[in-house]
């Protein structure tokens, strides 16, 4: 580094009168006396529509009420959310008096509640409280955050690594930091709505690609990449309404040919794929630094909360400085940051658990297909939807199922098109196969009985 660089920051005389001269105009504007109140019974108020000012007439409120009711009109046995459970999310949940297999929680490694992660929570609290009470930057930072970050960074094989509080927040937060008006955001189609609302948020011209199709992406970077500066293209590594992933090579060799960003948000893949679940990277034998932005949250195989952004230093250093998600948020609670410690270190002292979770998936996926049930692109890794395209008829059975002890929730529009509406099953390898072909059977009563039928 340079000594320029080094140098303390002076301010010459002039900069001295701007920011002075600045700071009175600021203060002269903010004490200027403030314009009459409009009379509430004036022509001009009296015609602001009620909608502009009640919350019960919000466009976004009445959608949902006409969704709720389309919904209810159809007498169902009422709706499958916010169901209270008792005790621990895996393969077994108790809503009520009554027992059910639960397809409906993303504990894929049946961590929730082990007795090591319980007990790294304990010991994280007694040592730092349940709160870092400030942000990182200012305050909160602990050596469990720090030893958190570490271990992930070399689990994807990454040199540095950062942990936000929320996962939704981390892909919002990273990429409306690191792009803005003159760069392109490519991501395919099916991408979660936090990647989604970053795009937005920062900015960028945004282009939705059809779901996992790298050619695509070819031509559109051949005819639109020289047009902007920032180029990132975005995947997931396992995509949570399909269950499917993308070739990743494929990806990797675009961002080489046409020097762009890749980023992939491994919320789902991390865990799940690859022989020791390191996720889509060790599935395809990639390394960390084919792909500049590793996304993840610690909420599904970690058995915790909150969201990681990993790769190189600059990258993590910018973040930590900049990421408004971050520098303007309190930081992860120790208890959250201790346990997905915790979950990180057992995943890697029991490979079993993540052979478990792809055996048991397989064969669900195996059943229903042989079933013919309409699975859609799923490869059988944790995810496995029921396409079922119709809105009615998917609560409908939603509730059949949880009658005959089964809890699978309904996927409905908007978060994906009316005739994609599904169920969608997330496999844990706390699953039994008893469970599972029970499961299917029951399923496939079900589907036939509500007009599924088989395909001709």
């Amino acid at each position: 580094m340079t000594k320029a660089a080094t140098a303390p920051l002076k301010f010459s005389s002039s900069d001295k009168r701007r920011v002075l001269a600045n700071g009175m105009m600021r203060q002269s504007v903010a004490h200027a006396p403030l314009e009459p109140i409009s009379d509430p019974s004036s022509p001009e108020v009296a015609a602001i529509p009620e909608s502009h000012y009640r919350l019960d007439l919000h466009p976004a409120y009445l959608n949902l009420l006409a969704r709720m009711a389309e919904v209810e009109q159809a007498d169902l046995g009422g709706g499958p959310y916010f169901r209270f459970h008792q005790g621990l999310a895996r393969d077994t949940t108790r809503i009520g008096e009554r027992e059910y297999i639960s397809f409906s929680n993303y504990n894929y490694l049946g961590l929730s509640g082990h007795p090591a992660l319980k007990a790294a929570v304990v010991d994280a609290i007694d040592r730092y409280g349940t709160s870092v009470s400030a942000s990182r930057m200012v305050g909160g930072e602990r050596p469990i955050h720090v030893e958190l970050e570490g271990a992930l960074a070399e689990l994807l094989d990454s040199e540095a690594c950062l942990a936000f509080v929320s996962g939704h927040g981390t892909n919002v937060t990273t990429i409306a930091h690191l792009f803005g008006p003159k760069d392109l955001i490519l991501h395919d189609t099916l991408v979660h709505n936090s990647i989604q609302m970053g795009a937005l948020l920062s900015g960028a011209r945004r282009i939705a690609f059809r779901h996992n199709d790298w050619p695509m992406v070819d031509d559109l970077l051949q005819r639109h990449r020289h047009h902007y500066e920032r180029v990132v293209v975005i995947l997931e590594g396992v995509y949570s309404m399909d269950g499917d992933f993308p070739d990743l090579p494929r990806f990797v060799e675009l961002r080489e040919r046409h020097r762009v960003f890749l980023m992939v948000d491994e919320a789902h893949s991390l865990g799940v794929l690859g022989a020791r679940g390191r996720g889509i990277r060790e599935h395809f034998g990639l390394s960390g630094s084919d792909v500049d932005i590793w996304m993840g949250t610690l909420s599904k195989s970690l058995a915790s909360c909150g969201g990681y952004i990993a790769g190189c230093r600059e990258l993590i250093w910018n973040l930590k400085f900049g990421a408004p998600g971050f520098v303007f948020s309190v930081g992860m609670s120790p208890a959250n940051a201790a346990a997905a410690l915790a979950a990180l270190q057992v995943m890697v002292a029991e490979p079993e658990r993540v052979a478990e979770l792809r055996q048991r998936s397989a064969l669900f996926l195996q059943l229903a297909r042989e079933r013919g049930l309409p699975t859609g692109s799923s490869k059988g890794v944790s995810v496995v939807p029921l396409i079922v395209g119709d809105t009615k008829r998917c609560v409908a059975l939603t509730n059949a199922l949880f009658q005959r002890g089964i809890d699978v929730q309904p996927i409905l529009y908007p978060a994906v098109r009316e005739r994609a509406v599904r169920l969608r099953f997330f496999i844990n390898g706390t699953h039994t196969e008893d469970q599972i072909r029970w499961t299917i059977g029951i399923v496939d009563e079900e589907w036939r009985r509500f007009g599924g039928g088989r395909p001709g």
